[in-house]
């Protein structure tokens, strides 16, 4: 059997990629631009877009099982994969997508990641869908200026959050593919527990040795900053998603562990993974 994995080379993709090949499973990735992929020879890659549907056939050939980034192609990517014989896709979605979440700062992101849900769903193919709160990743908007001994400034110091490693995240997707039962499900997923903003950046100072100042701000400068490299919808949903975790902390989930048999990573783990992003 093999397995197609769209958005192979990103955070999540990868460990995805890496955990079906420590599996022993055969894996063809699909990306844009093949000659920059960068994995290991035993991996097939093809060229391939979500955005364009004429290249989606020749990557869904022969394939059973596949791991969807979510895109506004997803629809076209089902019912090609329907077509092409696919009988499980396990869709990488967000929390926002349950309906309890469908709140006014991330409504339009529980609308699209619930229609990519949905698109699979409605094909008829067997679908898992995994739902990832805040990535730990999330952190890297500070990298600059931590690189630079600049203050991380923020409005929500005490909001706190439970963010997911990348890992965990495809560990849990990688075992969706990989095992039955999980047909139907929608996996919520959280780190193993709830971390400030400002003892996240803490965190990082302890991992790099150093300390990282931390500057409080209003909510209007911290806006103005980061309209500076984000969309305002964007920023829109992330300030109001801290603001509400200041007094109400990101749920503890026990998905990881159930799911996979072993305890979710740390956020302080997923810094030691990536302190080279810091420094």
């Amino acid at each position: 059997m093999t397995f197609l994995v769209t958005g192979a080379t990103g955070s999540v993709g990868r460990h995805v990629v890496e955990h079906l090949r420590g599996a022993g499973e055969r894996v063809r990735i699909m990306t844009r631009n093949p000659a920059t992929a960068g994995f290991s020879p035993d991996v097939e890659v093809v060229r391939g877009d979500l955005g364009e549907p004429e290249t989606l056939a020749p990557a869904l050939d022969g394939i059973e099982r596949a791991y969807l980034f979510p895109h506004d192609g997803a629809a076209n990517f089902a019912e090609l994969a329907k077509s092409a014989g696919v009988r499980r896709v396990v869709v990488l979605s967000s929390a926002s997508a349950a309906a309890e979440n469908k709140r006014a700062h991330n409504a339009d992101s529980h609308t699209w990641h619930r229609a990519i849900e949905r698109a699979v769903e409605d094909s008829g193919i067997e679908c898992t869908a995994i739902r990832p709160g805040a990535f730990a990743g999330n952190s890297l908007i500070w990298a600059g200026a931590i690189q630079a001994g600049t203050a991380v400034r923020s409005a929500h110091g005490s909001a706190a959050q439970a963010p997911v490693h990348e890992a965990d995240i495809a560990a849990v997707a990688a075992t969706a593919l990989l095992e039955d039962d999980h047909a139907g499900a929608k996996y919520e997923l959280s780190g193993p527990a709830a971390i400030s903003i400002a003892d996240q950046v803490r965190t990082i100072g302890e991992a790099i040795g150093r300390d990282i100042p931390f500057e409080a701000v209003t909510a209007e400068q911290e806006r103005a900053e980061l309209a500076g490299f984000m969309p305002e919808d964007v920023v829109d949903m992330l300030l109001g998603y801290w603001a509400e975790a200041v007094d109400r902390p990101d749920p503890v989930l026990p998905t990881v562990e159930q799911v996979t048999g072993r305890p979710a990573r740390t956020f302080a783990q997923w810094v030691a993974d990536h302190v080279a992003d810091f420094r």
